[in-house]
């Protein structure tokens, strides 16, 4: 969503908040370049799923102004430990700089309101656009392009439904806890902590640490049953569900009526 011109400009980072990847970093010292800041936390399933294309952006147009940073808020204990935190940034391959923003002092400075957030600040540190949820990768690619001068191919959809046009149908909402039961979705993780086993439907997952860890995965939107069991040393905290691409209709079959 395209920010009314000079109406916003961005808030200073707090000077004793920790940084990855960077001694620290100032706001003001990036008057003259487009930045490009995310909120986001490791054990948040879409926040995981938008991280493909920060990478790529940071890869991509780092050379020519853009900078990319994260601002890791956790949503839940686990991920509000620095150490945890530092360890999520190296296991996930994160090269652009993060800081930890634990204490919620940035997300309070910008009123932001859920997991992934991205706010696009033009060279004058002017709010350009944002962006709540996944998706817009396309949009705020070109974005990117318009306040860097330049035009290119953009990064294409990663999975089926980044598409612009692609047609998803609304998932089962997450559930607190553990959960087991029927659901619709394109896929299920779950946020886990402490260390051991948990099957989801037969399948074994290794659990080795807090974060969000695949149990489903799914080609398109599905109707299915979930089985989660979870062994002693390990604690679930939220079963969640992705949604997914609207199944195509049987060609054979006649076009629904009203």
């Amino acid at each position: 969503m395209r920010a009314q011109p000079d109406t916003i400009f961005a808030p200073a980072f707090p000077k004793a908040a920790p940084w990855v990847n960077v001694a620290s970093l100032r706001m003001d010292q990036q008057l003259g370049r487009p930045v490009l800041i995310e909120f986001w936390d490791f054990c948040r399933v879409n926040s995981l799923r938008t991280l493909p294309y920060l990478r790529a952006w940071h890869e991509r147009y780092n050379a020519d102004g853009l900078r990319v940073i994260g601002v890791h808020t956790g949503g839940f204990e686990c991920s509000r430990d620095e150490q945890a935190i530092r360890a999520a940034v190296e296991r996930l391959g994160i090269e652009y700089p993060v800081v930890i923003d634990s204490d919620l002092a940035i997300w309070d400075l910008y009123g932001n309101q859920g997991w992934p957030a991205r706010y696009l600040w033009d060279k004058r540190s002017a709010l350009f656009s944002l962006h709540y949820g996944e998706g817009a990768y396309q949009e705020t690619e070109r974005e990117i392009q318009e306040l860097l001068g330049i035009e290119r191919d953009v990064v294409p959809p990663l999975r089926p439904e980044d598409a612009p046009d692609a047609l998803l149908v609304p998932q089962t909402e997450d559930r607190m806890g553990a959960f087991s039961g029927p659901y619709e979705a394109g896929g299920v993780s779950a946020v886990l902590e402490g260390r051991g086993v948990v099957r989801a439907n037969g399948r074994e997952i290794e659990v080795d640490g807090p974060g969000c860890y695949l149990l489903l995965e799914h080609p398109e939107h599905t109707s299915g049953a979930l089985e989660f069991e979870i062994d002693p040393g390990v604690e679930c905290l939220q079963t969640c569900f992705t949604p997914g691409l609207a199944p195509a209709r049987d060609a054979s079959s006649p076009p629904a009526t009203a």
